[in-house]
């Protein structure tokens, strides 16, 4: 019942999580332990949420005309279920305006699998890269991405190679146009520090939590099944599942190296809600999958439950 109800793309699935990452979003505001001053603070978490809400928008844009999926709404459902299970970073502003402008980087990376405006969507996924950098500096890994879709799509283009560095050039061009008006070039040198949080730590729970931990391998075997799925059945979706796995992995990787209280974790979670989906599509019991489905939404909600659980 739960997965004919989400294995559907009718607007009622899409008003129902909508809804539930409105509560998920403001019950956790409300918990927090400096609480919510509705004066001061709801302006702020009002446009918070938007961009919340804007990066379930994207994830079911790109899913839907990338064809990432099939046609159902199971990933954006995980999507909601993981900002469950890790309700600490929806606190983060910063990670939620670098998810947005990833997510749109990645959508414009994904498209390229049509060989149609190469350039122009090299361009846009480079600058969307360097303006989500403008709010987390290791972000700027993604630019590796860029040229892994280059190398398998359209790598003899020499043209193509030097793109990513145009668009970058632009946004650091007009970012520093910006802050010398506004005299505020400090901003260069404070910000883009690219800090090496796990070489520097002591034990890996300085950087990243036992949750984060388990949840960062469970996506890994996911993935390894639906590789191992795939290559045996010579899907043609392994090369897209190459590009979002390694979206995945360098959303790790940046979070490895961000220090522990603000890690941009919530960037890993559109891949990982891909995969999570397709894997879920592989099994052909509705029973199973309503079972699973029931299970994973009681466990997001007892965990979310559990980590307010000194506030309730």
């Amino acid at each position: 019942m739960i997965s004919s109800f989400f294995g559907k793309t009718k607007p009622i699935g899409h008003i129902v999580l909508t809804i539930a990452l409105f509560l998920l979003y403001f019950t956790n505001a409300f918990w927090a332990p400096e609480g919510l001053d509705l004066r001061e603070d709801l302006p702020v978490e009002a446009m918070s949420f938007a961009m919340l809400l804007l990066a379930l928008v994207l994830i079911n844009l790109t899913v839907k005309s990338e064809k990432l999926t099939e046609a159902n709404t199971y990933a954006m459902l995980f999507f909601v279920l993981l900002c469950a299970i890790f309700p600490e970073n929806l606190t983060h502003k910063n990670a939620l305006l670098t998810n947005v402008f990833i997510l749109m980087a990645l959508w414009r990376l994904l498209s390229i699998k049509s060989v149609k405006l190469v350039k122009q969507k090299i361009f846009d996924a480079s600058l969307l890269v360097a303006v989500a950098s403008l709010f987390y500096d290791w972000a700027l890994a993604f630019i590796l991405l860029v040229f892994r879709v280059i190398n398998i799509y359209d790598r003899k283009n020499f043209k193509n190679w030097l793109v990513p560095l145009v668009g970058v050039a632009t946004v650091l061009v007009l970012s520093f146009t910006f802050l010398k008006i506004n005299g505020n070039l400090a901003f260069f040198g404070e910000h883009y520090r690219f800090s090496t949080g796990i070489l520097q730590a002591q034990s890996l729970q300085e950087v990243v939590s036992t949750k984060a931990l388990v949840y960062i391998v469970f996506v890994l075997l996911v993935a390894l099944v639906l590789y191992l799925r795939w290559r045996r059945q010579g899907s043609g979706k392994l090369l897209q599942l190459r590009i979002v796995l390694m979206a995945f992995l360098l959303g790790v990787g940046i979070t490895l190296f961000t220090p522990v209280d603000a890690p941009p974790l919530m960037i890993t979670y559109f891949p990982a809600a891909v995969l999570m989906a397709n894997y879920f599509e592989g099994i052909k019991k509705p029973r199973l999958q309503d079972l699973i489905l029931l299970a994973a939404i009681v466990f997001s909600l007892a965990v979310f439950t559990w980590q307010h659980r000194g506030t309730i």
